[in-house]
């Protein structure tokens, strides 16, 4: 499944001071509050976002199993930026069962590429296979 996202934006400044919540240069709050935004106007619901060393979470609400996509800064790029979905993996276990992830995991990552490829200050949008990505 391709669940890891990097592309190119102006639009996601750092706020002042978002560095002391998280580590220097990893960046992502603005994103992370875009994402929300555009995914409760999709009818996706999202939770509380948290600040984590690498960058952001925003977690989806979801009763089957924890569900969150990541937002930070991708360092290659001055403007670049990476979101990832979490699970990544088609099927997870859970109190010794298997759960299947793909049809909600591909509900975010679709509504998440077209907000992506809808946006004219996105550009260069790439999905990535976690076996593709070096975190």
């Amino acid at each position: 499944m391709k669940t890891h996202v990097e592309f190119r934006s102006d639009k996601f400044p750092p706020y002042e001071g978002e560095e002391e919540e998280i580590n220097p240069d990893l960046l992502g709050k603005r994103l992370a509050e875009y994402l929300e935004q555009k995914l409760n106007a999709e009818g996706i619901e999202t939770g509380e976002m948290n600040p984590e060393d690498w960058g952001w979470v925003l977690p989806i609400k979801n009763d089957s199993f924890s569900l969150w996509i990541g937002c930070g800064h991708y360092q290659e790029y001055s403007d670049g930026y990476l979101c990832f979905v979490i699970p990544s993996k088609p099927v997870i276990r859970r109190f010794f069962k298997k759960i299947d992830t793909t049809q909600k995991v591909s509900r975010i990552t679709d509504a998440l590429d077209n907000i992506f490829t809808s946006d004219p200050d996105i550009r260069n949008v790439r999905w990535w296979d976690e076996s593709e990505v070096n975190l």
